[in-house]
């Protein structure tokens, strides 16, 4: 199995992620938004969100994720209290490295995070909170809500899972 290594912008923290992503996808959901606000106003923090508002992530399976290097300096950021999603950044230079929804089986790493060997994305989602301000025109399917295709890669990834493939 192929493997890939996410790193912050100064690397000191490195993920090991082995296989294929479960998808890429650009987030326009309004957490999105305000999560990469939040993480962008840290010192020096490099971007978050793309020119057009979405967040670029490429999802793995859990099992499939290592921290291999500087694990200690990732720290976690939650839009409120008690919220069941956290934003991890590598506190050395601010990178945000991964969004962890603590309920799913997947860990959203941000897609900048691979440099230039990043797979592209495969889908726009949540594009109802996009500004009109912000138009894209990639080519790139785009969807309201979560697509249909998008849930059955999670559903087929867990499974995988599950039979331990």
């Amino acid at each position: 199995m192929n493997h890939s290594i996410a790193q912050c912008t100064c690397g000191s923290v490195e993920i090991d992620v082995a296989g294929k992503p479960i998808l890429g996808a650009a987030c326009y959901c309004d957490d999105c938004q305000e999560g990469a606000r939040q993480l962008e106003a840290l010192p020096d923090a490099p971007p978050v969100m793309g020119p057009d508002g979405g967040t670029d992530l490429l999802l793995f399976r859990k099992d499939r994720v290592q921290f291999s290097k500087g694990a200690d300096l990732l720290r976690d950021y939650r839009i409120k209290d008690g919220s069941p999603t956290r934003r991890v950044v590598a506190t050395c230079c601010n990178s945000a490295m991964f969004l962890d929804f603590q309920k799913g089986h997947w860990f959203s790493v941000y897609r900048a995070r691979f440099g230039n060997d990043a797979p592209p994305i495969q889908m726009r989602i949540q594009t109802r909170y996009r500004s009109e301000n912000n138009p894209v025109s990639s080519g790139v399917p785009e969807y309201k809500s979560y697509p249909l295709k998008f849930i059955t890669r999670l559903m087929a990834a867990r499974l995988g899972m599950l039979l331990g493939r």
